[in-house]
């Protein structure tokens, strides 16, 4: 972390928040959100708000049948009015947007890559995310809100005698946060006005044992160097596991 340090030590960027280079915006887990699901969970970071729920459903879609593994997936959506500009209801169009089946699959892959599939038993977990305020960030977000729900809903599956044991079915945690190149400084956790004027843009989704399951990592202006990359991955190292103590102090509660 010595490139955070020298970070801060140079730079007086001061950002349109107040907040530090490597500060993540104010982060609040709320669980049992609404009252139907396995899992409920309202995530807010900053300005943005996601409400993350999960379905616990015994069977497996047809190609996972007698394999004796279960199956996570993801469904993601923007609410009409989550920006400054009502965006139609993609259902009323009849066609799901190429971004928004890119970031289901992203939250999909990144529950699948904690869950032991075999401990979870030819069952289900149906993840949806609906992001209720966009500020930047709702991909992130909706990954990191999404492990809390689903850790609610195995511990429900477990109560109701669905599956074994939900702590033999979680192998790890995972959570999820932006970070970013602004006028030539590397930033934690953009909000709108950040991401938007980005020269590089990275989402980094990381397990609580420290390891990488995502890096979405793009130069929208101009390339980035290899040091830039490497203070921008210590960044989201640093911002996850702050992520995690969230995540895991929601999860203390009853």
């Amino acid at each position: 972390m010595a490139q955070i340090k020298d970070l801060l030590n140079e730079n007086t960027v001061v950002r349109p928040d107040g907040r530090a280079v490597d500060e993540l915006r104010p982060v609040r887990i709320t669980r049992h959100f609404t009252d139907a699901p396995e899992g409920s969970v309202l995530i807010e970071c900053g300005n943005t708000r996601v409400m993350c729920t999960a379905t616990f459903a015994p069977g497996v879609p047809r190609w996972r049948r007698d394999s004796g593994l279960g199956w996570v997936t993801a469904e993601y959506a923007m609410l009409p009015r989550a920006t400054s500009e009502r965006t139609p209801r993609e259902s009323v169009k009849g066609k799901i947007g190429g971004r928004t089946h890119e970031i289901s699959r992203l939250i999909g892959r990144c529950l699948r890559g904690v869950i032991d599939m075999k401990a979870l038993g030819e069952n289900q977990v149906q993840l949806d995310c609906d992001v209720l305020q966009a500020d930047g960030g709702t991909r992130t977000a909706s990954v990191t809100g999404a492990y809390v729900a689903l850790v609610d809903a195995l511990h429900w599956a477990e109560e109701h005698r669905h599956i074994r044991s939900a702590e033999k079915a979680i192998a790890d945690q995972i959570s999820a946060v932006s970070v970013g190149v602004i006028n030539g400084t590397p930033m934690l956790d953009l909000p709108y006005v950040e991401d938007s004027q980005a020269m590089t843009d990275m989402n980094v989704a990381m397990t609580g044992s420290g390891k990488f399951i995502e890096i979405q990592g793009t130069a929208e202006h101009r390339p980035f160097s290899r040091e830039e990359l490497g203070t921008l991955l210590d960044l989201a190292e640093k911002g996850n596991k702050e992520l995690q103590r969230a995540q895991n102090a929601a999860l203390a509660k009853d």
